[in-house]
């Protein structure tokens, strides 16, 4: 009897630990479960693109104007053939052929006058009038020729900028006195369009027609 009762408490002794001991094994399972599933680090994120700095396509460059050739002669320091950029105007071609001689008229020509590719500049001496421009003989009404002259009733502004002291404004009002008095009854009809004294009628004079 004495022995029976002893064998009792050590079989209860030895399931209690057997309980813990499994009750134990598996929250250590449980843990290493977490620890390798979900406990780990976390995978990286995969970087998002970066925009494409720099790499935009260009746009096309604008084509460059090409160079006017001209020829500049008379009362100039350099006498010659000259290339200038697009837009350039008499007073640049003037400049590029050494400036005004001793002898010149600088108010022989229009200054202001934009340059066109295979023009001819002429610079006079005072009381010399330079060659007009070839004009066009649709709008003058003369056929080439050295004494083609420029018809005040027909011809556009920029005919009339060819001649010597007109320019755009001058060429302007002599349209606009054109357009108001139905058309030039003759070359001294230039005397009344405001802007043109005796010096300037005298140098347009033998320059222009009326037909």
């Amino acid at each position: 009897m004495a022995a029976s009762a002893r064998v009792g408490p050590r079989w209860r002794v030895g399931l209690g630990a057997a309980v813990a001991l499994l009750v134990l094994g598996v929250a250590v399972a449980v843990v290493a479960g977490l620890v390798s599933g979900g406990g780990g680090a976390q995978p990286l994120a995969e970087p998002a693109p970066s925009p494409d700095v720099g790499i935009t396509p260009a746009s096309p460059k604008p084509m460059a104007a090409a160079p006017v050739v001209v020829h500049v002669l008379g009362q100039v320091n350099r006498p010659g053939v000259y290339e200038l950029s697009d837009g350039a105007r008499v007073i640049d071609a003037v400049g590029a052929a050494g400036g005004f001689a001793a002898e010149a008229d600088q108010n022989g020509v229009n200054l202001a006058q934009m340059l066109v590719d295979g023009q001819q500049v002429d610079i006079p001496k005072p009381g010399e009038v330079p060659p007009a421009a070839p004009a066009d003989s649709t709008a003058t009404g003369s056929g080439p020729g050295p004494d083609a002259k420029v018809d005040l009733n027909t011809a556009t502004l920029e005919q009339l900028e060819t001649l010597p002291r007109v320019g755009p404004a001058m060429a302007q009002r002599i349209v606009d006195w054109r357009t108001q008095n139905g058309k030039f009854a003759s070359v001294d009809d230039l005397k009344n369009v405001t802007g043109i004294g005796d010096k300037t009628f005298a140098d347009l004079k033998d320059l222009v027609v009326v037909r």
